[in-house]
Parts: C-alpha cells; structure tokens; sequence
C-alpha cells in the first residue's frame, strides 16, 4: 500500500486542487492512504474532512509584508511547525510528499526533501510565491500550469499539466435547462456570472452596482454570488436604490422570475434598475451549473478560476486582485490576455471601466464567441490524472530506490 502526504491549503486555489489530486489517487489506487498536513485555523482544516480525507495541523503563519509586531511570532511558529511537521512524517513514513502551496506546505517540504522522500509540488500560478520558488530546487518534480516556468524552476523537473479542477465541469452541455431552473432565470435572456471568489470582492460588487445605476440592459440577467463578507452591504445598498429586501424568496409578477435566496422587491418602477430580474447570493454552491448558463463572466484572476473558465471556454472579463502576494493575479490574466482569450481590468479602473466593457461584449456575440473559443484552447481536463502520474512515478519500489 503505498502512503502519500499532500500539504498546504489557506485559500481554495489551494485546497480544492489538493483534494482533486487525492481524490484522483484514490481512483488510481484505491488503497492508497493519504494524509493531508494543513495549517491550523485555515480552510483545509474543514474543507479536507468534508471531502472524507485525514488532516493534521499545523500552527504555521505566513510572514505579513508590512511591519507588524505579528511577524515577531513568525520564527517561533515555523520552528514549532518544523519540528510538528517532522514527527507526522516519521509517523506516517509517507512515500511521495506532495505540495500544493500556501503556508504548511514550506515546513512538510522542506522536511520531506531533507529525509530523502520524494517530493513534488504544484504550482497553479504563472508567477509561483515565494514558497515554491525556495522548494522548486529540493523537489524532484514540479507541476505546472504555464510555459515558460523554466524562468522560475530548474527546467528538467518540470511538467506542464495544468491545475485540477472540479470533475462536474469537465461537460455542461446537457446542464443548461437545470441551471435556468435551479437559480430561477430567464432563459430567454443571457446572463452575466459575477464571482469574486468565496469571500467576495468589494470593488467587483460596487462596479456591478454602478453598472445597475445606469441600466443593465433589458436583455440581460444577473447571476451574482457577492460573497459572504459583502452580502448584507449589497442588500443594503440596493434598498437604498430601490428595492426591498426580505429573507424569504417571492416571485417578481411582472417577469416571472423566482429570486429564491436573496427575493428583491421592486418598490420604485421609476427606479434605473428596476428591471432587474435575477439571482444574487452570497454562494454559489453549484458551480456546473451557473457557468453552463454564463454567457459572460466577471471574475478575479485566481489560477482556479482561470483553469476553470477555461475548462469551459465561456468569455471573462478578469479583475486582478491588488491584494495578492507579488501581484500574482495580474500575471495570471496577462498570460490569457496575450492569447487574445481574455479581457482584464486593472481593479482601481473597474468602477469605471467595468459597466462599460459589460455591455459592449454583451451586444456583440460574435467577439463573445472568438474568447470563448480562444480561452478553450487553453484548457487541459485532464491535469488531476497527469499529476497522479507524475506522483506514482517517484514512488521507490518496495525494496529498492528512487533514481
């Protein structure tokens, strides 16, 4: 039975692939024994049980990049950490150390790669973090999901696989009809998707306000996850424009739309979005479905994001997040915006820039089509399974060693 530790986690550009990665492991060998290591306080600390894994925690920090009196507990956390992280392995005696980026997967590598395990990363990011780019010259492979990562990383250890995502997303074309029905949207009309990750995005909700303010236009509907850190703000803001906002769900007459989350009451026709019809939440819990109907898409630059818009080829407009290790975003929706298959935003010219651009694409299928299809080409569904590959390659045979 071979044994296998993936570690790292804080956001779900890490998380989720880690779990596709293990959950495609098991499918190859369903024996196999996986433990994750994540950091304690974090998203994989619950997301990983969930997914019916193991988990054991770390109390690792990252170092904050401004002064703060926090970063003076950043040594002693990462030696406590070290030494955790050394105990688990000798424990759990591990025969391939995966890592998948963000703050436990630095002490569990650096560990790992010093005992002689075999040890891989994956980077899901054109430009990597600190982390990996320190890890990139002790591991012996090194996954990625761009070219030209050689400028980065030793260019014999590295594969181009692409990030794994979601396997519900891999095929949408039969989805469509559940997906009108499930959020309660008109399927004559087409429909902007606007996500700015779990927690939302504040300047992502306030341009899609101010693209209210002036009108969306009367053949376009909203599907909006406004994330559970602005939701509450975003009900307010548009009371304040117009409309009431109750808890229970309640259908809009005159449309006949169903608004079964978040039910927004039109209390002034006279209103500029007053014809507003469509779906606001704080989370979308199926992502399959709101991109089969997307025919447009807001959204950051998080390499997860990226791989799955281009999983299923639907034209984005990308908002890099300023609020990212090394601008990182940026450089993720600059390597589509150079392959003609994406259009970005600079996140302090969105207010501005954003409404505009929204309805321009919208009026035009035909530019739609040309992203669409130029972001598929980008596309590799198969990056779970080309990971586990490269993972069951640096496995030692039993009794003998690892070239």
């Amino acid at each position: 039975m071979s044994r296998f530790i993936i570690s790292g986690g804080g956001t779900g550009g890490h998380v989720y692939p880690a779990i596709a990665i293990a959950q495609r492991i098991k499918l190859n060998d369903p024996d196999a024994d996986i433990l994750f290591i994540g950091a304690l306080g974090k998203l994989e600390m619950d997301k990983v049980p969930a997914a019916g894994f193991r988990i054991e925690g770390l109390p690792v920090a990252g170092f904050i990049r401004r002064v703060t009196w926090k970063n003076l507990t950043f040594p002693f956390k990462l030696m406590k950490s070290l030494r955790r992280a050394k105990k688990m392995i000798a424990s759990f005696k591990p025969d391939v150390v995966i890592g998948v980026g963000g703050y436990a997967s630095g002490p569990t590598l650096r560990v790992a790669t010093s005992a002689g395990i075999p040890s891989l990363i994956q980077e899901q990011n054109s430009f990597p973090g600190v982390t990996n780019r320190l890890l990139g010259e002790r591991v012996n492979r090194i996954c990625v999901a761009y070219t030209g990562m050689d400028r980065y990383f030793p260019k014999d250890k590295i594969v181009l696989t692409g990030n794994p995502v979601r396997s519900d997303l891999v095929d949408l074309k039969d989805h469509l009809p559940e997906a009108y029905t499930h959020f309660g949207l008109n399927p004559a009309k087409k429909t902007l998707l606007v996500m700015g990750g779990s927690g939302g995005a504040k300047t992502i909700n306030n341009s899609i306000l101010t693209l209210l303010e002036q009108g969306l236009p009367e053949d376009v509907q909203l599907l909006w996850q406004t994330g559970k850190y602005y939701y509450e703000e975003v009900q307010g803001k548009l009371a304040d424009a117009g409309y009431g906002i109750r808890d229970a769900g309640y259908e809009i007459r005159d449309t006949g739309y169903r608004i079964r989350d978040a039910g927004y009451r039109i209390r002034d026709n006279r209103s500029p979005i007053a014809n507003l019809g469509s779906r606001i939440t704080s989370f979308i819990d199926r992502m399959d479905l709101a991109y089969s109907c997307a025919d447009l898409v807001v959204s950051r630059a998080g390499a997860i994001a990226i791989s799955e818009l281009c999983l299923v080829g639907k034209p984005v407009i990308l908002i890099p997040s300023p609020n990212v290790a090394e601008d990182h975003q940026t450089k993720n929706a600059m390597a589509l915006v150079h392959q003609e298959a994406a259009v970005m935003i600079h996140d302090n010219e969105a207010s501005k820039v954003l409404p505009d651009m929204v309805k321009k694409l919208m009026a035009d299928n035909e530019l739609r089509d040309n992203l669409g299809r130029r972001i598929r080409l980008l596309a590799i569904p198969d990056a779970a399974e080309q990971i586990a590959e490269e993972v069951f390659l640096l496995v030692k045979p039993k009794g003998g060693r690892y070239e």
